[in-house]
């Protein structure tokens, strides 16, 4: 069995000694043991980390993936949850597009004071309305 030291799975995965032992207090991952006092791991774990990073960057909390896959062989990937959390990313998409179009405007606006143009008004009474919806 091919084991890696835990100074190998954190140059593989850019994760720190101390989340590696967090992630393991909080039963995310396992190590396999010791060897002397570094912790050993499954190559799995790999994996494993890259199922968590991808997780936590859809923005799910610690405990949402503890709950979907921490100490289980196999993770039990909530797929309505899943689906739920890519429609809120999507509509963070959009807002950042109209975000984007609005300071590009800003900065490309041909108006003597942005207030004056009314392009630039409209594009501020959207993203109040947008504003609204989302709280």
């Amino acid at each position: 069995m091919n084991l890696l030291d835990i100074g190998e799975v954190v140059e593989r995965t850019g994760t720190s000694p101390s989340t590696l032992r967090y992630y393991e207090d909080i039963a995310l991952i396992s190590s396999a043991g010791r060897k002397g006092l570094r912790r050993q791991y499954e190559p799995d774990v790999l994996l494993q980390l890259a199922l968590i990073a991808l997780s936590k960057s859809a923005g799910f909390s610690l405990e949402e993936i503890t709950a979907m896959f921490g100490g289980k062989a196999r993770p039990e990937l909530p797929r309505a949850q899943l689906r739920q959390q890519a429609e809120k990313i999507d509509a963070q998409i959009r807002r950042l597009g109209e975000l984007r179009d609005t300071v590009q405007h800003m900065a490309d606006c041909p108006a003597p004071s942005h207030l004056e143009c009314k392009s630039f008004r409209r594009l501020l009474t959207a993203s109040l309305k947008a504003g609204s919806k989302s709280t």
